[in-house]
C-alpha cells in the first residue's frame, strides 16, 4: 500500500488493518474484543445487538446494574456493522483491549483464561478486582510482568492490543517477545492523528 493510499485511511479501517494483519479466513488467528462495561451504558447493549458470540467473564445470575458494569468477551468479525461500529465508538474510550487468538481457540477457552485473571490479592490479603482489561492498566502492568506473569496473563492468546493514551496508535504486545520486543506501537497513518 502507497503511503498516499494509507494516509486516506479511516481510523476503523486503519483498525481493521492492524488487528486483522494476518488474515479474515476461519484458519486465520481469530479477534475479540474485551470489554470494560463501566467505561459506557452502550457497551452491553452494543455487545448484545451484535448477534455475534460473546461470553460475559461473570458467573451466574446478575443484577441489571452488574450485567452492564461486567467484562464481555465478543468475537469480532471485521466484515459486520457491528465491528465498525465498536471500533469508531471505544476506540479512545479505554472501553477495553483487543484479544488475538489461533483459530482452534474458543470463545470458551478464552473465557475460561481471562476468568482466572478477574481477582487479585494484595500484600494485606484482600482480595481485589484486577480490570487488566483497561488499558491504561494493562500498559502499566505488562511492562512490569516477568517471563512467568506474562505467561499467565496471556494463556491461550497470541497477542493483545489496546489503545496508547492518544487514541491515534495502538500498542501490540505479542505472547512471547523474546528475541523481539515486548510491544510494537502502530500509528495511524493520517493528518487527524498530529
Amino acid at each position: 500500500m502507497t503511503q498516499f493510499l494509507q494516509a486516506d485511511l479511516s481510523l476503523s479501517e486503519w483498525l481493521s488493518a492492524e488487528l486483522w494483519a494476518q488474515g479474515t479466513q476461519p484458519d486465520d488467528p481469530q479477534v475479540y474484543a474485551l470489554l470494560d462495561g463501566a467505561r459506557h451504558p452502550d457497551i452491553e447493549r452494543l455487545v448484545r445487538a451484535s448477534q455475534a458470540e460473546f461470553a460475559c467473564l461473570y458467573a451466574g445470575e446478575l443484577s441489571p446494574s452488574l450485567s452492564a458494569a461486567a467484562p464481555y468477551l465478543l468475537h469480532l468479525d471485521p466484515h459486520q456493522p457491528y465491528t465498525r461500529q465498536l471500533l469508531e465508538d471505544s476506540w479512545g474510550q479505554s472501553w477495553g483491549c483487543f484479544v488475538v487468538a489461533a483459530a482452534h481457540v474458543s470463545l470458551k477457552d478464552l473465557r475460561q483464561h481471562f476468568r482466572t485473571l478477574l481477582r487479585v490479592t494484595d500484600p494485606e490479603g484482600n482480595i481485589l478486582l484486577f480490570r487488566f482489561y483497561d488499558p491504561r492498566v494493562l500498559r502499566l502492568y505488562l511492562p512490569t510482568c516477568t517471563a512467568l506473569e506474562r505467561a499467565a496473563l496471556f494463556g491461550p492468546t497470541k497477542a493483545l492490543i489496546t489503545e496508547t493514551g492518544t487514541g491515534h496508535s495502538l500498542l501490540n504486545y505479542p505472547v512471547d517477545p523474546a528475541g523481539g520486543p515486548a510491544a510494537r506501537l502502530y500509528i495511524w497513518p493520517s493528518s487527524q492523528g498530529d
